[in-house]
């Protein structure tokens, strides 16, 4: 089926009008850039408003049939064992008796998510929700968890579930560190990869809508408002990267590393994007 879902997006993408690489590279500023990339899905579907972009395609009107199933799916949604797994994982302290909680500047009921990712000008790196979880638990002597499934996951869907309404709150990258950063995120999804030639922005920008065989291509806007997700084709929970390192490897390209600088960097480009829109984390997705 993977090859099927493979070949037919590569045929789709065949007969397409040859598109931009990415926008103008001289626009002024990460802003701006966000700006037109709201402006060009808001042009594409005129009829779905910009909170609805948090549901993926589920929001598009050539998806209703799909979006009828997903509500009905969403009145007992698969993940809450993970929300209630991540709640305890929270709410157990260390063995030297920290917490979670002690490693964040934000308040829990105030909303944790929607700071993340963001940019440490101290440490010049992108940090994410999960490095940041892991981090604390290394620095309270725990062993870390692993990056794209399980306890991770868990501990990001509390966490996002927490913060659900709270509005995507990522200052502009300002510095030198974290326009670079920004830029190189930007570059990682509109430039071409693997086997296949085909880049993020190929499915999810260009021709977002369209249909590979039964499945509809997601709209860019509003991907990260709502990871991690329960995709059923998994079974399970699963973290950001670990939907980038799939999508990597059906183009057949070689994966990245999660939480290496080529994904915190695709991450904080795309949140940068969603910024504004509100958090509906975690999700469930086919």
């Amino acid at each position: 089926m993977k090859k099927l879902i493979i070949l037919a997006c590569t045929a789709l993408l065949a007969g397409c009008v040859t598109q931009k690489a990415a926008p103008d590279a001289a626009q002024p500023s990460p802003e701006q850039d966000r700006q037109s990339f709201v402006g060009y899905f808001q042009q594409r579907f005129p009829d779905v408003q910009l909170a609805d972009y948090a549901d993926g395609a589920y929001a598009l009107p050539v998806n209703a049939a799909a979006r009828e199933e997903w509500q009905t799916i969403e009145e007992f949604p698969p993940y809450e064992l993970a929300i209630g797994e991540g709640e305890s994982l929270w709410n157990t302290p260390f063995k030297n008796g920290k917490t979670y909680q002690d490693c964040f500047p934000y308040k829990l009921e105030d909303g944790i998510k929607q700071h993340y990712p963001q940019w440490s000008e101290e440490r010049k790196m992108v940090l994410t929700l999960e490095l940041a979880l892991n981090e604390c638990r290394e620095a309270n002597g725990e062993k870390p968890l692993g990056w794209k499934k399980g306890k991770i996951a868990s501990l990001s869907a509390y966490v996002g579930y927490m913060s659900r309404g709270k509005v995507q709150n990522m200052p502009a990258p300002n510095s030198s560190g974290a326009l670079a950063a920004y830029a190189a995120g930007r570059q990682h999804y509109y430039a071409k990869r693997g086997q296949l030639n085909m880049s993020c922005a190929d499915c999810h920008v260009y021709n977002s809508g369209m249909r590979v065989r039964s499945e509809v291509l997601s709209p860019s806007l509003g991907h990260t408002t709502h990871f991690p997700v329960y995709r059923s084709k998994w079974g399970e929970m699963g973290t950001l990267h670990r939907r980038f390192g799939g999508c990597n490897e059906q183009v057949r390209a070689k994966a990245f590393k999660p939480q290496g600088a080529e994904y915190r960097n695709l991450e904080y480009f795309l949140a940068y994007m969603n910024n504004g829109m509100a958090i509906n984390s975690p999700g469930a997705r086919k």
